[in-house]
């Protein structure tokens, strides 16, 4: 009996591009590539391993989010942070966030509840021992499924266009100014109020996320300038 070939699958364009995307953001939001760095789509083709037409896409799209600067003759720089900036950011993100927290809280399914309940307790978990690992795991499987549970594909297309630049501030600043377990208690808060459907302590809980956010940016603000 002849056993027919299995036929390997092979990524299409756009999931190279998300896919090129995902990991050069990721380098340069945990400062691999610093403000300031010069990239190339050779340089990035050859250590990724990928074709420079998926690196150019997600180049362009790094550049619509400003993460990136691509100029005619000079190249491609990783963009600065601009510290004042970011006070603009928060403004944004205080509605975007506000709006996702009550949805996910009126719209999240069961299975979705169980998620935010575990993810709280990692949160809290994250408080107690300090564990930044253990905060930056939780914190991203948190936005991915507040997201998600949110319903609203036109807040989360706007949240991804600042959500880049808030992770870079954090690694580059919250060391050294901020409080990782006041901020993992503050996680475990919003994810419990959604967990247990309670719409406007879910937004209450967001805000006051948010009002650490303005805190120790201002305090960095004031360390730097």
């Amino acid at each position: 009996m002849q056993i027919p070939a299995v036929k390997k699958s092979i990524p299409d364009k756009k999931t190279l591009a998300r896919n090129a995307y995902e990991i050069i953001e990721e380098m340069i939001v945990s400062l691999k590539l610093e403000p300031g760095a010069k990239i190339s789509e050779k340089s990035l083709s050859e250590l990724l391993g990928m074709g420079r037409t998926p690196i150019r896409e997600a180049l362009q799209r790094l550049a619509a989010e400003g993460t990136v600067i691509i100029a005619p003759r000079a190249g491609i720089t990783v963009s600065d942070i601009d510290i004042s900036d970011q006070f603009r950011l928060i403004e944004v993100r205080r509605g975007l966030e506000r709006i996702m927290a009550g949805r996910a809280s009126l719209l999240a399914s069961d299975e979705e509840r169980r998620q935010f309940t575990a993810l709280a307790d990692n949160f809290s978990k994250a408080a107690q021992t300090s564990d930044e690992d253990l905060f930056i795991v939780t914190d991203r499987n948190f936005n991915n499924l507040l997201a998600a549970s949110a319903r609203n594909r036109y807040v989360l297309m706007a949240m991804s266009l600042i959500q880049g630049q808030t992770r870079r501030f954090w690694y580059l600043y919250f060391k050294r100014f901020g409080d990782l377990p006041k901020v993992s208690r503050l996680h475990a808060n919003i994810a419990l109020c959604i967990a247990n459907g309670n719409e406007k302590a879910a937004q209450k809980a967001s805000d006051e996320l948010i009002d650490y956010v303005e805190e120790y940016t201002t305090k960095t603000m004031k360390a730097m300038c």
